[in-house]
């Protein structure tokens, strides 16, 4: 009979060493082997995904897509409302805990085929908009810029999806419908971002999107494994251990990419556009000098005959437009923002020109400038991300 519970349930305290078994025996919520071998079980069979996963995994990716092509949130909830329950998070988690590479795998092949049809749904829409833009049409995607960047919101309402689906999944699939929505928001948005901005040209959503969705990934997997061990289901084999080492790595990468330092921020992706530091040029500028006049004598006027003068006309001189080059080092090129430091209209390569207007705003201690772009659109754009060539005096 103890053979028969070790071929069901390989983590059986009753055939691991002393030091283990201690710490298996240290939980939270104590289970015995067939309450913990039903649980494993039960999650097990809501991990496999199946077609439905697939099938609303597409429809969320394509909802998704329309949502960022009208920059409406409205829609981007609507698509996280019409996404599967995460299950396979849950058996990634699972995996990990019981040291299965078996089931771990199976559940992230299901996830990523389930990734690549949201992916597919962000790409035919990004496709759409690029034809649009090729006709001239305008789009903000203010909300595809905010989301292809890593925050303190995203990573909280990820960590309390994540965590709380593992919770509902301990119990009935049903509970987890709810939690799931915010975290398949936080997976399935980054990824059909990325999608977008591959087949829309679109700077800074490729592959800043992508980097996003791997980093939320594995942090809620991380948070599921967490969410298992106040259970009782603590890492007990080598690849428990390893993967979970992993997942903490990388969320310590998260960290530090949150705190502003690392590779993170120095490749720029997936965090807010920065802002260079300029190096100020002073072009030094002719002084008049002043020649002094010697005296001479003071002649005698003969008075003579006044004539009348005669009206000329004084042409008004025009004022010269001034033209900046856009110059952001270390980024494709620049965001033009409706209001100072305010939403975006369009984005611009390096190399554009700008016709600068007079009027100029200071925010944060930086300046900002009114400025018109070649096709006509007309915002805001700091002062330091452009270069306005040196006139000869």
């Amino acid at each position: 009979m103890p053979k028969h519970q070790s071929e069901t349930f390989p983590e059986d305290p009753d055939f691991l060493p002393p030091a283990r078994r201690r710490r298996a025996r240290r939980i939270l919520a104590p289970l015995d082997v067939d309450e913990r071998s039903l649980i494993l079980d039960q999650i097990a069979r809501r991990a496999s995904p199946s077609f439905d996963f697939f099938l609303f995994s597409s429809t969320c990716g394509l909802v998704m897509g329309i949502g960022l092509l009208l920059d409406s949130p409205a829609l981007l909830v609507l698509g996280a409302v019409f996404a599967p329950v995460m299950a396979p998070i849950a058996g990634m988690a699972l995996g990990t805990v019981v040291g299965s590479v078996q089931h771990f795998l199976r559940s992230l092949a299901g996830l990523l085929i389930g990734c690549f049809l949201v992916f597919l749904g962000g790409w035919i829409t990004g496709f759409v908009a690029k034809l649009l833009t090729q006709n001239n049409v305008t789009m903000k995607l203010s909300q595809a810029h905010i989301h292809a960047q890593i925050s303190w919101i995203g990573f909280f309402v990820l960590t309390v999806g994540a965590g709380l689906t593992m919770a509902a999944m301990l119990g009935s699939e049903r509970n987890a419908i709810a939690p799931s929505i915010a975290l398949a928001y936080e997976l399935y948005l980054p990824l059909t971002i990325a999608g977008f901005g591959l087949a829309s040209g679109q700077p800074f959503l490729w592959p800043d999107g992508l980097v996003v969705f791997a980093l939320h990934l594995a942090w809620s997997v991380l948070s599921g494994v967490i969410v298992l061990a106040l259970y009782g289901f603590r890492p007990l084999t080598l690849f428990g251990y390893t993967v979970s080492g992993a997942l903490i790595l990388v969320g310590i990468t998260l960290m530090i990419g949150l705190s502003g330092a690392g590779a993170v921020v120095g490749g720029k992706i997936g965090l807010p556009t920065p802002v260079p530091s300029a190096t100020l040029t002073l072009t030094p500028t002719l002084s008049p000098t002043i020649t002094p006049i010697p005296p001479t004598s003071t002649p005698t006027f003969t008075p003579t005959r006044t004539l009348k003068p005669t009206s000329t006309h004084t042409p008004t001189p025009t004022a010269t437009p001034v033209i900046a080059i856009v110059s952001a080092p270390g980024t494709e090129g620049i965001l033009l923002r409706a209001t100072p430091g305010g939403s975006i209209i369009k984005s611009y390569l390096n190399g554009i020109a700008m016709q600068i207007l007079p009027e100029n705003f200071i925010l944060n201690g930086m300046m900002w400038v009114h400025v018109i772009a070649p096709d006509g659109a007309e915002g805001w754009i700091l002062q330091s991300l452009l270069a306005t060539p040196t006139l000869s005096p």
